[in-house]
C-alpha cells in the first residue's frame, strides 16, 4: 500500500504553478530504502521486481517478476496495460528469446511497453531475471 506521509511539492515557472503529489509504496524487499514504487506527476516509477528464485530457470523467474510487478501496480489502482517503459535485466544472454516470449502472456498484443534489455550480474547468485519500469497513472481511463 501507499506510504503514510505523502507530501506536495510545488514550484513556479514563468507563468504556471505545478503541484505534484508524491506517494511512496512500502518496500517489497528487505531493503527499507527501496519502495516498490513511487507515484508522482501522473507516473508510477516501479523499482526492481523479481521472484521465483527457488528455481534456476529464467522463464520461471520472469513470470514471477511480472506477477510481482502486476501486484505492485494493482496496489496503486493500475495494471500492466498502464506500463509505458520496462527494463528487463537478465543474467544470461541466451535466456532472452524465451523470456521475451513471456511478455505475450502478460501484455495485450500491440500494447507492449517500450523495452530495454540489459545483461548483468546480480547481487544474489540465484537471480536470473529482474524487471523495473514506468507506468502512466490511469492511462486506460
Amino acid at each position: 500500500m501507499i506510504g503514510e506521509d505523502p507530501y506536495t511539492y510545488s514550484f513556479n515557472t514563468i507563468n504556471h504553478e505545478y503541484r505534484v503529489m508524491i506517494l511512496r509504496a512500502a518496500s517489497h524487499t528487505k531493503d527499507d530504502t527501496c519502495p516498490a514504487c513511487v507515484v508522482a506527476g501522473g507516473f508510477i516509477f516501479l523499482a526492481h521486481h523479481s521472484g521465483g528464485h527457488e528455481k534456476e530457470d529464467a522463464v520461471f523467474q520472469a513470470n514471477a517478476s511480472l506477477k510481482a510487478l502486476q501486484k505492485t501496480l494493482q496496489s496503486v489502482d493500475a495494471n500492466l496495460d498502464d506500463m509505458v517503459q520496462l527494463t528487463l535485466y537478465l543474467k544470461h544472454r541466451h535466456d532472452f528469446p524465451a523470456v521475451r516470449d513471456i511478455f505475450r502472456e502478460f501484455f495485450t498484443a500491440g500494447h507492449y511497453p517500450a523495452r530495454m534489455t540489459v545483461f548483468t550480474d546480480f547481487i544474489n547468485e540465484n537471480y536470473l531475471c529482474m524487471i523495473d519500469g514506468t507506468a502512466v497513472v490511469n492511462s486506460n481511463n
